[in-house]
């Protein structure tokens, strides 16, 4: 086997410790990113969201809507209800709708209005809404600690701001009252000239 002359050699090694040098300045700039606190804070942050959203789904699914669903004009099966807009060429005349699901329907290329489906969502997203509220106000209450904020306007630009504010962060004016005694003392200072 043939031996590399020196130069070659010398190549050969610079170039492996430059890839070395390369590859660990790459994995400590990952490290650096990916290990960081905030970085860790928001992956655990997005893992109990995506708990938390499995358990307000599952009380609204499973405990809320199925008491909901008794209400005479709703029904369990209110995602099923749809109108058919334009049969497709398999319809069926004995049905009022011409099809028994909006999926046959969508099959058989029927032009179909579902209704029932968007009520369902708009329904699920109130009770969901109602469900997080009531739990916001619940930690609220045994925490101290107000999750809902209360917003008040500012009376100087009418920006929704946040009840504990000092300043405005729209028009930056104090909300403690200290733009208003300097309008009075100018008016005062005009008034004896």
């Amino acid at each position: 086997m043939p031996r590399l002359d020196d130069s070659t050699h010398q190549y050969l090694r610079d170039a492996e410790n430059g890839v070395r040098r390369h590859t660990r300045r790459a994995f400590d700039s990952f490290a650096n990113f990916a290990l960081r606190d905030n970085v860790l804070e928001v992956a655990v942050g997005l893992i109990l969201a995506a708990s938390f959203t499995a358990v307000a789904n599952s009380l609204v699914t499973d405990i809320l809507l199925p008491i909901f669903s008794l209400l005479p004009f709703l029904s369990r099966n209110l995602p099923q209800k749809f109108s058919t807009l334009q049969p497709g060429p398999h319809a069926n005349a004995s049905i009022a709708a011409g099809y028994n699901t909006p999926a046959q329907a969508l099959a058989d290329g029927a032009v179909v209005f579902a209704w029932g489906n968007f009520l369902d969502k708009i329904i699920r997203f109130l009770v969901v809404a109602l469900a997080l509220w009531v739990i916001a106000h619940m930690y609220s209450h045994g925490s101290g600690e107000d999750i809902v904020k209360r917003k008040v306007k500012c009376r100087y630009c009418r920006k929704e701001i946040s009840e504990k504010a000092k300043r405005c962060v729209f028009c930056t004016s104090w909300l403690d009252g200290r733009e208003d005694k300097g309008l009075q003392g100018d008016a005062d200072n005009e008034g004896i000239q």
